[in-house]
């Protein structure tokens, strides 16, 4: 139960504590990245040049591009895609990468972070000369997040499975252990349990078959003493109006095999009478 209470602990407080979505709808990223890559190039008085279709590189990046070259000023760029981005709803942690086209070197970046504190932004006030850029944006949150929860996911997963089989496993040896005021019958070092159709030796449980059982019974409740075939046979098949052939030999051989690791108990045959379970003291 204690268990159990921790990963009802753990699970709430996973699905309770705040974290940055783990899915962005592309179209309204597309979206805020066209109106960011307006209001850039109107802040530089151009208001004809076109902002390319915004193409998404991967789950979380994004590549705005314009069909001119520009020139920008940096404090502009975080202020609009701040803004931009809190209207829209999207992450507020993301990486932007201003890269040039001709050699694919990143001319600026910055990163946000939820905590603003922590975000490295480069000063602004020095205007980013003209040259042809493409701007990427990667929802840093999102592979963070998503590789987080899977990860508590299948933590969780593993953790309840393995509560669910020590919960089963307590329960199967608690099953297997004799029944509280069940006193087995001693031979040499086994306990013998008919009612459960078992032996036991130590901490190993044998299991019998019915027959194998009956047979032992008998022979335990006259040991060192010669136990006739006809009666074995009688009480342990014909009863049952069953013809028996050789099945008590076989059966006799299988418990011997049960009770061989105990050199004080013998299952002997004597020749034409029948069969003695010898105990020794």
């Amino acid at each position: 139960m204690r268990l159990l209470s921790v990963l009802m602990l753990l699970w709430i407080t996973v699905a309770c504590s705040p974290q940055e979505p783990t899915e962005i709808a592309p179209e309204r990223v597309k979206v805020a990245l066209r109106s960011v890559g307006n209001q850039l190039l109107l802040s530089r008085k151009d208001s004809t040049s076109l902002v390319l279709p915004v193409v998404q590189m991967a789950p979380e990046k994004f590549k705005l591009s314009f069909e001119h070259p520009l020139a920008f000023d940096p404090a502009c760029l975080n202020t609009l895609v701040s803004e931009t981005f809190a209207k829209a709803g999207l992450p507020a942690t993301y990486l932007v990468e201003v890269v040039q086209c001709t050699d694919e070197e990143t001319a600026y970046s910055y990163e946000m972070l939820r905590n603003e504190e922590n975000s490295i932004v480069p000063c602004g006030g020095r205007i980013v000369p003209e040259n042809c850029y493409t701007i990427h944006i990667m929802f840093t949150a999102l592979k963070s997040t998503k590789a987080t929860n899977n990860l508590l996911f299948y933590g969780l997963v593993i953790l309840v499975l393995a509560f669910l089989a020590f919960v089963f496993y307590s329960r199967y040896r608690t099953s297997q252990k004799p029944k509280s005021g069940v006193q087995g019958t001693s031979l040499g070092s086994f306990s013998f349990y008919p009612d459960q159709n078992k032996l036991v030796k130590e901490a190993q449980e044998i299991p019998l078959s019915k027959k194998e059982c009956e047979l032992l019974s008998i022979l335990a409740a006259n040991p060192n003493q010669i136990v006739k075939r006809d009666e074995l046979t009688k009480k342990v098949w014909e009863d049952h109006g069953v013809i028996v052939g050789r099945s008590l030999d076989t059966y006799i051989s299988k418990l011997r095999k049960k009770l061989q690791d105990d050199d004080s108990i013998k299952l002997t045959n004597v020749h034409g009478v029948g069969y003695k379970l010898e105990i020794g003291e």
